[in-house]
């Protein structure tokens, strides 16, 4: 169903280059995955997708359990057609959009009473459930039902949630059977090391063909997420992946490779993209600012994009500013055009053994300029 192959590490970091195979393609490790929560990349069509090297992109259990719901895409024959992407697709377990829902919501071992955000209509998630809506989703990996514990959750609640998270773990591997698709099971423990090593431990115990650190990026600050994240990341096998779950600022990427992470997704690029944010060699900066209004050139200087060949800043500032929906397919194509060229950089500097060389340019480059 899933297989990982470790090709090089680096010599002077736990950077690592790998190759996983699903049953639809192979992905280039380390890599980043664009978020299709609602079975689409916002503004950007599957071949456009293609076009600008995305191997694999994440789609969200929740909402597609809510609309238009997981019978029908089984019925259409499974995500992949359903969408018309034929390269492999992760999705989440649910779990942490349920977990964000707070006062909608009501956390019992047995699972997850929750009111839906789009009319209030009851539901009810535990880990069959969840295994239930990916197994028909047809995904190429489906996610664990874990419990994500809220950042400034006290050790006792966290335990709580780390004891569920591994429970409902073995529930999900004890359901789940699927042709092709790979479970991964997902590491909590919130902000204690200690918990951190003992969730990583059950996990691990479970014997699962891929593995995701939860509960990061989750309100906590940076230099913490970025110290637990070095911290869990070697914990966990050499010869399966690792995944930071909701990652995906450059800096942010570059320091996951570091640690040994081959996996990473987010919102970001699309994100900012809906508000005029542009990711660049020189940091992040919005287009709305005035001082883009008779700026005629690129995006990013350094980016070979279709958007940086074609369009200046002051072409896509009106855009913008007009709210017209083709700026904010442009700003999103070139933001996920560059973390997705970013991640294949990445790669090429671990087969050569200079990821530091290229981290520490990249990085004191990024951080040099704020436009």
């Amino acid at each position: 169903m899933l297989e990982y192959k470790l090709i090089k590490k680096s010599s002077k970091c736990n950077a690592r280059r790998g190759e996983i195979t699903t049953a639809h393609g192979k992905i280039q490790t380390p890599i980043f995955m664009p978020v299709g929560t609602a079975a689409t990349v916002k503004t950007m069509l599957p071949k456009e997708l293609e076009e600008i090297g995305a191997q694999i992109i994440l789609s969200n259990t929740y909402h597609l359990y809510l609309r238009p719901g997981h019978e029908l895409i089984k019925k259409a024959g499974g995500l992949h057609k359903f969408m018309n992407w034929n390269k492999p697709i992760l999705t989440d377990s649910g779990g942490f959009q349920v977990f964000s829902l707070n006062n909608l919501n009501k956390i019992t071992d047995e699972g997850v009473n929750f009111s839906s955000h789009i009319d209030g209509s009851k539901h009810f998630f535990n880990p069959e459930k969840s295994m239930e809506i990916q197994m028909a989703l047809g995904s190429d990996i489906a996610m664990a039902f874990d419990e994500c514990a809220p950042y400034g959750a006290d050790y006792n609640y966290t335990v709580s949630a780390l004891n569920r998270t591994t429970k409902w773990a073995k529930q999900c591997k004890e359901y789940h059977h699927h042709d092709y698709q790979a479970l991964f099971g997902i590491v909590q423990g919130g902000m204690q090391k200690d918990l951190r090593k003992r969730s990583a431990e059950e996990i691990i115990e479970l014997d699962f063909p891929g593995y995701a650190i939860g509960g990061l990026s989750v309100g906590e600050p940076a230099d913490l997420m970025l110290e637990l994240q070095e911290f869990t990341a070697p914990l966990l096998p050499e010869n399966k992946p690792r995944y930071v779950m909701g990652v995906g600022t450059p800096n942010y990427l570059i320091e996951g490779v570091r640690a040994g992470v081959d996996m990473f997704d987010c919102v970001l690029p699309t994100r900012l993209g809906r508000n005029g944010g542009v990711l660049s060699h020189n940091g992040y900066f919005s287009i709305r600012k005035a001082q883009y209004f008779d700026d005629f050139t690129p995006l990013d200087h350094e980016c070979d994009c279709y958007v940086c060949k074609n369009f200046s800043r002051s072409y896509i500032r009106h855009l913008i500013k007009s709210n017209e929906i083709s700026g904010f397919r442009l700003i999103t194509w070139h933001n996920l055009y560059f973390l997705i060229s970013l991640m294949e950089k990445i790669r090429k500097s671990i087969e050569d053994d200079e990821f530091e060389t290229f981290a520490t340019r990249f990085l004191a480059k990024y951080y040099a300029q704020s436009v």
